[in-house]
C-alpha cells in the first residue's frame, strides 16, 4: 500500500514539473510590450522578451504561439493602455479642432512620458523588417492606416457639422495629422520635451484653424 502511494505521489510530483509555471498574462504582456516598444520587432530577442517577462522560452511559445503573435497581442496590449487623458476625444461630441488638439496634446503627454519607453509603438513599428518578417510589416500598417481612416472620419463628421469648410479636403488634412503624430514619435525618440512637442501641437492646431468657415 505506501509503494502504491508513493508511486502515485512521484507521478503527481512529476506531472506538477511538467506543468509550465502559472503567470498573468497581461503583466507578461505588457513586459513583452515595453521590450518591443524600445527595441522594435527585429531587434528584441527571445531570450531579451523572456528575461523582461520572467518566463521561460517554452511557456512563451505555449502562452503565444510565437514571436509574431506575441507581437500582435503586445501591440494590442499597447493599444488599451490608459493615456495620460482618458478617453478618446475624436469620439466626443466637442469641436473638431478641440478635438484633434486634446488628440494631439494628449499623445505629446504620452510619447514623452517617463513611464514607459518613448513614442509610439504603432506610429514607428516595424517600418522595416527583415524578409521573412514582412507580415508584421502590414501588420502594423494596417494599425495606421486604421488611425488614418479615423482621423478622415472625424474630419468628415466635422464638415457635416459646420466646423470645417465644405471645401477641406478631409484625406489629405487627415494625412498632414497623421505625419504630425508619426513625427512627434520620432522626436520623443530623440529626446524632444513634452513642451518641446506642445509647441508643435500649436503649429498644427493653426493649420487646422485655417479650415474653420470664415
Amino acid at each position: 500500500m505506501n509503494i502504491v502511494k508513493n508511486k502515485n505521489e512521484l507521478e503527481g510530483t512529476r506531472r506538477k514539473r511538467g506543468r509550465p509555471p502559472a503567470f498573468d498574462r497581461e503583466t507578461v504582456l505588457a513586459a513583452a510590450r515595453d521590450v518591443f516598444w524600445e527595441h522594435g520587432y527585429d531587434g528584441s530577442s527571445i531570450a531579451d522578451l523572456t528575461a523582461s517577462m520572467g518566463i521561460t522560452p517554452q511557456s512563451l511559445y505555449a502562452a503565444f504561439r510565437s514571436k509574431a503573435d506575441l507581437y500582435r497581442d503586445a501591440l494590442d496590449h499597447y493599444r488599451r493602455t490608459p493615456r495620460p487623458d482618458p478617453g478618446n476625444p475624436l469620439q466626443e461630441p466637442i469641436d473638431t479642432v478641440a478635438a484633434f488638439e486634446r488628440f494631439l496634446q494628449n499623445s505629446a503627454r504620452s510619447f514623452t512620458s517617463p513611464d514607459h519607453p518613448k513614442g509610439c509603438m504603432i506610429s514607428t513599428a516595424a517600418l522595416t523588417c527583415a524578409s521573412e518578417n514582412e507580415d508584421i510589416v502590414y501588420y502594423v500598417s494596417s494599425l495606421r492606416q486604421r488611425t488614418l481612416e479615423a482621423f478622415k472620419t472625424r474630419i468628415e463628421l466635422g464638415i457635416h457639422a459646420g466646423d470645417l469648410r465644405a471645401d477641406t479636403n478631409a484625406g489629405s488634412l487627415a494625412r498632414f495629422l497623421g505625419s504630425i503624430v508619426q513625427g512627434m514619435s520620432v522626436q520623443a525618440r530623440d529626446g524632444a520635451t513634452t513642451e518641446e512637442l506642445m509647441a508643435l501641437v500649436k503649429h498644427a492646431v493653426n493649420e487646422l484653424d485655417r479650415h474653420r468657415p470664415r
